[in-house]
């Protein structure tokens, strides 16, 4: 089945995923093509559930800014800085919508390589940015969430537009 990009209002968007308890060929075919259509549509990042799979997976490449590229499955946050950072966001979720975010400048994640091995590291800059986000969206959170209710109410005529988007491809 070919996969493609999912847009807010798809339901997928707001569940929380599934862990992943065996990475098979299934699982390596997923990662693939999650990096192919984040490549195509010029994201730095992408979840599984924004291709409609309710599972914990993510892909990320910030290789052009000196950061890695990588696949991980189950990821989970395990420490937060106190320190904070703001930061323009997007989602290719939520086409022509960007906000400054408020996130900790620092994390510590919890994850599974494609080889199937745990790891454990830090992340500051970019790089932790892109992983609270993707790592927001296995938990059936976007980055609107963290906006206070009058910018929603500003975005929400573009919102309605973005739902429509799921009905068009």
């Amino acid at each position: 089945m070919k996969r493609k990009l999912v847009f807010y209002g798809n339901e997928t968007l707001r569940q929380t995923a599934e862990k992943i308890t065996n990475i098979d060929q299934k699982t390596i075919d997923l990662i693939e093509t999650m990096f192919n259509i984040m490549y195509r549509e010029r994201g730095f990042g992408l979840a599984a559930p924004q291709i409609d799979i309710p599972q914990r997976l993510i892909v990320l490449d910030i290789e052009s800014y000196e950061g890695p590229s990588m696949a991980l499955i189950n990821p989970e946050i395990q420490r937060r800085s106190e320190e904070m950072d703001h930061f323009e966001e997007g989602c290719l979720s939520l086409p022509g919508i960007s906000a400054d975010i408020l996130r900790p400048a620092a994390i510590t994640v919890k994850g599974v390589t494609a080889e199937g091995k745990d790891i454990v590291f830090d992340a500051d800059g970019l790089l932790a940015r892109v992983l609270q986000h993707e790592i927001d969206h296995l938990d059936g959170r976007l980055f609107i969430d963290y906006l206070e209710g009058h910018v929603k109410k500003e975005i929400c005529s573009e919102l309605k537009k973005i739902k429509k988007l799921n009905h068009h491809r």
